[in-house]
């Protein structure tokens, strides 16, 4: 889908008419239409992305909103692996006017803990323009991100912004993102993310345990390189067993910097359950694993 008719039919979607009128049922049957042309099942389904739509109708826990929000997961982390694979936390905030920029580094990380994808990255803190960046922030906080995709762990979540100390993989260009993908705490693989800046945009990349490239895409090209497989590997491995074990799904992210590794987040709809995959068969595959039926 084009980024025109996507963000059309998020304004539409958005609407408090339709968000009144159509039930959470209805409104993931339309959109799955919208976005892969099939008729989606939820009576049974099959594939992963089917079964992403049941989990957001049917699957919902309190605890879920804790780990979907990004400053209180912290808590769940500490207490499950340790403060020590938490990012540095420098601060969170209700408004811009709460954050003492003469308090931070020169680098940090802004994002809120309420969203997906919204991201401020400061390399250099005499750059920043303060009227732009309070216009961002202000907008993020203002934002109900439930109604985007319906996902329901976002629903009530008190916004804030976290800040967060900037991290570098030993490349020191950019950070890679570990994406696991857990089944009631079977760790099947994981999807590396890299190129985020560049003029080409985002690459995904996924290997299973032993470190093999898989023969398929999702949404998003391969990056056509070897990836090098990060030296807390094993680890990663065992925590995103530990944070998924009482999940049906969860994907849950890392980060290696200085080769120490990062906790990033829980998510349990990537892509909310829109993205396609290819050769399509690996949708089934991918289904197979996941149980809805427990």
């Amino acid at each position: 889908m084009s980024k025109k008719r996507n963000g059309l039919f998020i304004r539409v979607w958005r609407s408090r008419v339709v968000q009144s009128l159509i039930s959470d049922g209805m409104f993931y049957r339309i959109k799955y239409w919208v976005f892969t042309r099939k008729r989606l099942n939820l009576d049974n389904p099959k594939t992963f992305n089917e079964k992403i739509q049941w989990l957001k109708l049917y699957d919902r826990k309190e605890s879920y909103k804790m780990m979907a929000d990004k400053f209180e997961v912290r808590h769940y982390v500490k207490k499950m692996l340790g403060e020590e694979y938490l990012v540095p936390l420098y601060g969170v905030y209700d408004s811009f006017g709460e954050i003492d920029f003469d308090q931070l580094p020169n680098q940090f990380v802004l994002k809120p803990n309420h969203t997906s994808g919204d991201i401020f990255v400061c390399t250099d803190k005499a750059m920043i323009d303060m009227e732009l960046l309070e216009e961002k922030i202000e907008g993020w906080l203002r934002r109900d991100y439930y109604p985007v995709q319906r996902e329901w762990p976002y629903k009530g979540i008190r916004p804030r912004i976290v800040c967060e100390k900037l991290l570098a993989d030993d490349s020191g260009v950019e950070l890679k993102d570990y994406k696991f993908m857990c089944f009631r705490g079977d760790v099947n693989g994981v999807f590396v993310c890299s190129e985020r800046n560049s003029p080409t945009g985002l690459k995904v990349d996924y290997y299973n345990l032993d470190w093999e490239l898989q023969p398929f895409l999702r949404h998003y090209p391969n990056s056509g390189k070897p990836m090098i497989k990060p030296k807390t590997f094993d680890k990663m491995v065992a925590f995103a067993s530990i944070l998924s074990k009482d999940l049906p799904f969860g994907r849950i992210d890392f980060y290696e910097s200085e080769g120490r590794l990062y906790f990033g987040e829980i998510t349990f709809y990537p892509g909310s359950g829109f993205e396609e995959f290819t050769p399509d068969c690996y949708d089934d595959i991918f289904g197979a694993y996941l149980r809805v039926d427990d």
